[in-house]
């Protein structure tokens, strides 16, 4: 694999025609490529805080962050971090290990209630200053230590990812009657 070309099995994916066959199927892809025991995308739009989550799971013990349809988002950014930086369109945030990360990277007591993690990858899908989604690959009961080869393909996939996030959530948010 080289700067600008994807991993053949993440290709093949981003050749789908619909995007949500898209979300469905990159995360298994992704797991399996990043060897993480989860990964979820959350699209958002950031207009009116309405959010959806797709999730995969390695092990059906695991937490399911799955969300079917469109809910109102929560104020996150108070309690989480990652979430108040992802806001501000700050860059993705490499977590190594929770139980080490600064408090001004990640509230940890959050992430073990809300998450319950141990690594993870908190990947900004943005445009123009706007978050638009997040996407999380994450590992379970111990460390783990991003490589540089995680990271590129990591920037590759929300570079590749963006606009069909921003395309499907501008066209299948409910609009107001």
């Amino acid at each position: 694999m080289n700067q600008n070309s994807l991993p053949q099995p993440l290709e093949t994916v981003f050749s789908e025609s619909k995007s949500e066959d898209i979300f469905r199927n990159l995360l298994p892809v992704m797991c399996q490529l990043l060897q993480v025991d989860r990964c979820f995308l959350h699209l958002r739009d950031p207009e009116t805080r309405l959010h959806q989550n797709f999730c995969w799971r390695q092990n059906p013990d695991l937490p399911d962050t799955s969300i079917e349809g469109w809910e109102p988002e929560q104020e996150w950014e108070k309690e989480d971090p990652m979430f108040a930086a992802a806001l501000r369109a700050e860059d993705s945030i490499f977590v190594e290990d929770i139980e080490t990360a600064s408090p001004s990277v990640l509230n940890r007591e959050f992430e073990r209630t809300n998450l319950g993690h141990r690594a993870l990858v908190h990947a900004h899908l943005r445009q123009e200053g706007l978050l638009w989604g997040i996407l999380q690959p994450a590992v379970f009961g111990k460390p783990r230590v991003w490589s540089d080869a995680d990271r590129l393909v990591i920037h590759q996939v929300v570079e590749k990812l963006t606009p069909i996030v921003i395309h499907y959530v501008k066209t299948a948010i409910p609009s107001e009657s």
